[in-house]
């Protein structure tokens, strides 16, 4: 018997997303192997932002990361709790600025070395595949310009009867 349950098939996205949690895992380790405890690699991008910026809004810091005001909402969350960061009012009642503790400035150093490890190790690893990472994550991009993924989806989907 054929199962109709569609996530019993193979997920296309599983094996990206699993490489993505283990580059994450092993940056993780290089800051616990230097006693770096509590922190994660996302946060190292809105602390080497805040520490050239000053203190900033969650809006402004997600619109300068280019990234959504939820998920960073959600970074300065577990961030404040590791007490890398602190929230004083903003310029309304309604608005917090972010700002760095004593043990976050202190991390910025290592953290913007760890960056530009990283970004030195993407660009080894994109010589040493026949496809560059980032030149496909870009191709995908354009080609995403090109015909949207819901344009695509909405090619693909067949609405189950009524």
């Amino acid at each position: 018997m054929t199962s109709t349950d569609p996530t019993v098939l193979p997920d296309p996205w599983q094996s990206l997303h699993q490489l993505l949690a283990a580059m994450d895992a092993e940056i993780e380790q290089v800051y616990v192997e230097r006693g770096i405890k509590g922190v994660r690699p996302r946060f190292a991008y809105p602390l080497i932002r805040i520490a050239h910026t000053g203190p900033l809004t969650i809006r402004e810091l997600a619109e300068s990361l280019n990234r959504s005001h939820s998920a960073i909402s959600q970074t300065i969350a577990a961030m404040r709790k590791e007490d890398l960061v602190t929230s004083e009012p903003g310029p309304d009642a309604r608005t917090r600025r972010i700002n760095l503790t004593e043990r976050g400035r202190s991390l910025v150093p290592f953290l913007e070395a760890e960056w530009r490890a990283t970004h030195a190790t993407v660009a080894e690893l994109d010589g040493e595949i026949p496809h560059a990472m980032t030149t496909v994550v870009e191709e995908v991009r354009r080609a995403l310009e090109h015909r949207s993924m819901r344009e695509r989806i909405l090619h693909h989907l067949t609405e189950p009867p009524q």
